[in-house]
C-alpha cells in the first residue's frame, strides 16, 4: 500500500483542527501507542518497544499496522475499468477478477497526483485504495471524469489493517483457512472472527503480508484477534517508513508528487504494454518524450559513508562541486545498521557507484549511488 509523508507529533495548540480517529483508536491507546497528527488523523507512530524493535519484528516474524486513514472506495459500473484507465497508465481493463494492481493517477503534464491500488472484485466493480492526504483530491479528480453509468462510492465505515512479515501467511491461515494461498497481489473476501474482510496479499514493507479491509465496528476485535497470535506485535507508522525505504518504495509527498513523472521516479513499469501502444492517458506526450530521450533527473538509492543519516531536503553535490539534486527520503537503516537515502540526481550521475556528497549541517557527507532496493523484497511469488 502506498504511504504518505511521515507525521508530526500531536499539536499542543488548543485551536488546532480536531483530528479524526481511526476505528481502533482506543485499542492503540490501551497498547501505549505514541499518537501523532497525520493527514488530519490521530495515528500511532510507535509503541513502547520503539521503532527499531517494531521494524525488526516485521522482518523476523509479523507486525500489525493500522492504516485506516487511507482512502477506500468502490468504482461500480460496467465501464468502471475503462473510466479509470483514462486517468492512469496501468492496464485496468485487462485486470482479472481477484487481482490487484499498483498504478498512478496522473495530471496532463505527466506528474503523479497519487499512487494507488486497484483491485478487480467483479466484472463491474473495482476496489480502490489511495493515500490519506490525497483522498479528497483523488475523489474529485476521479468523479469528474466518470460517465453517468459509473459511480464512485467513497467508503467511510471500514478500517484497514496491514499484517506484514514472514509469519503473516501462517498467522492468517490459522484464522481464515486458505487465505495463505492467495498469490502476491491477489484479493479475496475471507471471514476473520465472524467478520467478512476484504484481503489483498500486498503491503508497503517489502515483506510478504496482507492488507485487510475490516468493517469499522469490528476493527478493534479483529485487530485484537490478530495481536493475540504469538508471532504478531503492533507497529506504527515509524517502522512502516523505515521498512518501505529499505525496500526502495516511494513515499508520496516526498519521493513522488505532482511535479514528478513516472520516468523520473523509476516507475515506468507501471505503464502497461497495451497503454504504450495507444498512449491515451494523461501526460502521455511528456512521458513518451522522457522514455525516448531520457529524463533530466532520476530517482536513485544513496549510501552515505559513516553512520550519520541525511534527511529529506539535504542537497546533493557532484564530485566537481556542482549541484546534483536533492535527498527525498533518508534515515538510519535498522536492517543494514547504516544510513540509507533516496533522492533525485542529474541523469549523468545516476550510475551505481557514482560518488556524491550530501550536505548535512552545512558539511559535505561522502556518499555514493547504490542499487535499489537496499533490502531485497520477500513478496510471495
Amino acid at each position: 500500500m502506498p504511504q504518505d509523508a511521515i507525521p508530526n507529533d500531536l499539536p499542543d495548540d488548543p485551536t488546532a483542527p480536531v483530528l479524526r480517529t481511526v476505528p481502533a483508536d482506543a485499542l492503540h491507546r490501551e497498547l501505549g501507542a505514541r499518537m501523532v497528527a497525520f493527514a488530519g488523523y490521530s495515528m500511532p507512530l510507535q509503541y513502547a518497544r520503539g521503532i527499531v524493535a517494531e521494524h525488526t519484528q516485521t522482518r523476523n516474524q509479523a507486525s500489525l499496522f493500522d492504516v485506516s486513514h487511507m482512502g477506500q472506495a468502490w468504482l461500480r459500473g460496467a465501464l468502471a475499468a475503462e473510466a479509470l484507465e483514462r486517468l492512469v497508465p496501468g492496464d485496468i481493463v485487462g485486470l482479472r477478477e481477484g487481482r490487484q494492481r499498483y498504478t498512478l493517477l496522473l495530471n496532463e503534464a505527466g506528474g503523479i497526483l497519487d499512487d494507488l491500488m486497484v483491485a478487480r472484485r467483479a466484472h463491474d466493480a473495482l476496489f480502490v485504495v489511495v493515500n490519506a492526504s490525497r483522498k479528497e483530491n483523488d475523489a474529485s479528480v476521479i468523479a469528474a471524469s466518470l460517465p453517468d453509468s459509473v459511480r464512485l462510492e467513497v467508503i467511510e465505515d471500514r478500517a484497514l489493517l496491514a499484517l506484514q512479515g514472514p509469519a503473516a501467511a501462517s498467522v492468517l491461515a490459522r484464522l481464515a483457512p486458505d487465505a495463505d494461498k492467495l498469490p502476491f497481489m491477489g484479493v479475496a473476501t475471507v471471514t476473520i472472527d465472524g467478520s467478512a474482510c476484504d484481503v489483498s496479499r500486498s503491503g508497503y514493507t517489502g515483506e510478504d503480508g496482507f492488507e485487510i479491509s475490516v468493517p469499522g465496528d469490528a476493527a478493534e476485535r479483529v485487530a485484537g484477534v490478530l495481536l493475540a497470535q504469538p508471532e504478531v506485535a503492533p507497529a506504527g507508522l515509524g517502522a512502516r517508513d523505515s521498512l518501505r525505504l529499505e525496500a526502495g518504495l516511494c513515499l508520496y509527498g516526498q519521493d513522488i508528487d505532482e511535479l514528478t513523472t513516472p520516468v523520473e521516479a523509476g516507475l515506468t513499469w507501471t505503464i502497461g504494454k497495451r497503454r504504450k501502444m495507444s498512449w491515451d492517458f494523461p501526460g502521455a506526450l511528456a512521458i513518451r518524450d522522457q522514455l525516448d530521450n531520457g529524463p533530466h533527473r532520476t530517482r536513485v538509492g544513496i549510501r552515505p559513508d559513516g553512520r550519520a543519516p541525511a534527511r529529506a531536503g539535504a542537497l546533493i553535490v557532484a564530485s566537481d562541486g556542482t549541484g546534483a539534486g536533492t535527498v527525498t527520503s533518508g534515515l538510519f537503516s535498522p536492517t543494514l545498521s547504516a544510513p540509507i537515502a533516496m533522492g533525485y540526481v542529474r541523469r549523468d550521475l545516476a550510475a551505481d557507484g557514482t560518488p556524491l556528497a550530501l550536505m548535512v549541517r552545512d558539511k559535505p557527507l561522502p556518499a555514493r549511488v547504490a542499487p535499489l532496493p537496499f533490502v531485497p523484497h520477500r513478496y510471495r511469488s
